[in-house]
């Protein structure tokens, strides 16, 4: 006995007075070609233009590389480039970057404005190292006057493998949708093995509470499992932050042990200096 053949079904029928115009099929050729993001993301592409895109992407890393190579242990700020200076949230921000400085640590945020320029303050206040990691936008962000040294990211992607890649900690301030995005995938590394278990400290808890109680949903649900939402210090007091990062940080992963790698002067390597 034969099998019947599936059903064809019946596409929807096209509005002639709908259709996409050939002008609008241009426009978002041209938008699409805007910023290499974009054209990153916009489906397949030639060849030629896979293998250029291949190429950005690894002088991207490596142009990052060879200038935080001497960086030394990082701790990064995250956080909204929004938020205002003499805010809250932003001299909670500024006090962390000092602690981490006092700590040793490289202050590292996105370079911006807001919570990453606080944490650089912060840092530069106090005589400490202080670095920005700053991301080419279709409207230029600027870098803040902290920084002690930067760099410019192509791409989201390859800024946040260097955000990632030189840190010992995680300092996660009030923000959006990109501070959302960072933090958890940072989160997901630590919880899938990729990555050791540095800390993540959440700071702003009658902002971040609303997540909190998310996180501990979905771990009562079985999304996560039950230990996940252990991976986040949830506080807004520096001091038991700066004691979290003490036990969890410098004492764990022997911080104060590592040697920061000389500069080759034969390959054009500068040390970051303090």
């Amino acid at each position: 006995m034969g099998v019947n053949p599936p059903e064809v079904p019946i596409l929807p029928q096209i509005d002639e007075t709908q259709k996409i115009t050939e002008e609008e099929i241009r426009k978002q050729e041209l938008f699409e070609l805007e910023i290499e993001d974009r054209t990153l993301l916009s489906g397949p592409s030639s060849r030629l233009h896979n293998f250029m895109t291949l190429f950005r992407v690894a002088k991207d890393l490596l142009t990052a590389f060879r200038a935080l190579h001497f960086a030394g242990p990082c701790v990064t700020i995250f956080g909204s480039a929004r938020t205002k200076p003499g805010s809250r949230y932003y001299e909670m921000a500024r006090g962390m970057g000092a602690a981490c400085a006092r700590l040793g640590f490289t202050v590292m945020t996105g370079g911006g404005p807001g919570i990453m320029q606080a944490g650089n303050q912060g840092a530069h206040e106090i005589g400490g190292r202080s670095i920005g990691v700053n991301i080419e936008l279709p409207f230029e962000q600027e870098l803040n006057p902290y920084v002690q040294h930067s760099i410019t990211m192509r791409y989201f992607f390859t800024r946040k493998v260097v955000l990632v890649k030189y840190s010992y900690a995680f300092i996660v301030m009030p923000g959006g949708a990109g501070t959302l995005d960072e933090m958890f995938e940072t989160m997901t590394l630590i919880q899938t093995g990729k990555l050791k278990g540095f800390p993540i400290i959440l700071m702003g808890k009658d902002y971040w509470q609303p997540l909190m109680d998310f996180v501990y949903q979905m771990a009562e649900e079985g999304t996560i499992s039950p230990d996940d939402p252990e991976l986040i210090f949830f506080t807004d007091d520096i001091e038991d932050a700066v004691a979290h990062l003490q036990r969890h940080a410098v004492r764990q992963f022997g911080l104060r042990r590592k040697r920061t790698p000389r500069p080759m002067r034969i390959l054009g390597e500068k040390s970051l200096g303090r």
